[in-house]
């Protein structure tokens, strides 16, 4: 696949707990903020691109404009594009979007964003005149996206409950993997956020809802719970029969994150703001859809379309990472391939550090590079489950 990613030209904010540092802020103007300070810092000018993306989940004000509005707020008139909603899979089909445009020919370098904020979701009606009365219906977009899925008529969290009890997974081993998994985002907190601050600035502004000024500053993500394994024992399950506990869930959050992709190897190594740093190159995507209601499983079967595509198997990825809202998905995911869960998820995952729907693939994709340049390169793997018992994973290689 000819579709590469220059070394250093991503991003992420950090993320903060929903109702947290970023509620106040409108996320697509929040995400055009960010992705001009970011450009400039790593002198990426915006004629650089041809085609960019812009991913959100979460509908805002005059969110309609969608894309066009977002590269008008940067600046970038000329650049056309999509705007996609994918709910958690966004940032893998972003990253799809792209290489699509690539080998079609009709682009040659993408600016890929997403931001999305949980916070102070929309409260919707829709009107319907032929209802008694003419009264209409109403949904509150964040919430009972969660609570309700129209086809499975099921909470995200049952989904979670079927996979678990279908693959006799416990809430003990949820609560085993979700310590350990806080120990993992621990080693990326080491020597002042070391490798965080790969990707994420050592300190942000958050500026106000303006973007006038800066109303504090905040170094790494907010509102991440400090895990404890007495408190989890005391836990009982969501649902009733159920095993899966809040502290084996991930929470929503606000944020955003963005890349730089391009169809040649050379056109990648110009864009790099890293001298001398890897290329790193996008080899499959796959994607899939399982049995109704079971959301946390779809990442095998998406993982495995994947690697068949890029002819390769589980044992030749050095990393691993995936979205992970529920202990079980990581879980099912290690037994289906039969890896130790615990190689997974080095330096964090969403379980930990949140889940701001359309960028939390984005900044995985973007730790996960990371990991490999320590490690001196490799394959890997990232995937990840969305709503409607579906679910895309991505194979990159850094060399």
């Amino acid at each position: 696949m000819n579709a590469y990613i220059p070394y250093g030209a991503y991003w992420s904010t950090p993320f903060a707990r929903w109702q947290g540092e970023f509620a106040h802020l409108h996320s697509m103007e929040f995400a055009a903020h960010v992705a001009r300070e970011e450009l400039e810092k790593r002198k990426l000018p915006l004629s650089a691109f041809d085609f960019a993306a812009y991913g959100i989940t979460v509908m805002q004000n005059r969110s309609f404009y969608g894309l066009p509005w977002f590269t008008g707020l940067l600046g970038a008139e000329h650049l056309p594009g999509p705007t996609v909603n994918q709910a958690c899979a966004t940032g893998a089909r972003l990253v799809a979007t792209a290489a699509g445009e690539f080998a079609m020919g009709t682009a040659s370098t993408a600016l890929l964003v997403s931001g999305d904020r949980t916070s102070n979701g929309p409260h919707v009606y829709y009107p319907a005149p032929e209802a008694p009365g003419g009264t209409g219906i109403s949904e509150n977009v964040v919430l009972d996206s969660f609570n309700v899925d129209p086809f499975a008529r099921c909470a995200m969290v049952d989904t979670a409950d079927n996979v678990a009890r279908r693959e006799g997974i416990d809430t003990a081993e949820q609560h085993e993997l979700t310590l350990y998994r806080n120990t993992q985002y621990a080693e990326a907190l080491k020597d002042g956020r070391a490798f965080q601050t790969r990707y994420m600035p050592a300190e942000f502004a958050v500026p106000d809802a303006r973007f006038r000024k800066t109303v504090k500053t905040v170094t790494g993500d907010c509102g991440v719970y400090p895990a404890s394994a007495e408190k989890m024992a005391a836990l009982k399950p969501v649902r009733d029969g159920g095993s899966v506990t809040f502290a084996a869930q991930t929470h929503p959050a606000d944020g955003n994150a963005g890349l730089v992709m391009t169809a040649d190897p050379g056109r990648a190594r110009e864009l790099s703001p890293v001298s001398g740093g890897p290329q790193v190159q996008v080899i499959a995507v796959g994607q899939a859809r399982v049995e109704k209601a079971h959301m946390p499983a779809a990442p095998v079967d998406a993982a495995r379309k994947a690697l068949e595509f890029a002819g390769l198997t589980i044992a030749d990825m050095t990393a691993v990472k995936s979205h992970n809202p529920f202990a079980v998905n990581d879980i099912a995911f290690a037994r289906a391939f039969g890896i130790d869960w615990k190689t997974m998820n080095n330096y964090g995952c969403s379980l930990i550090w949140g889940h701001p729907q359309g960028p939390t693939g984005l900044r995985a994709m973007i730790e996960m590079i990371e990991e490999l340049e320590i490690k001196g390169g490799g394959y890997g793997l990232f995937q990840g489950c969305a709503a409607g018992d579906s679910a895309m994973a991505v194979i990159l290689r850094v060399g």
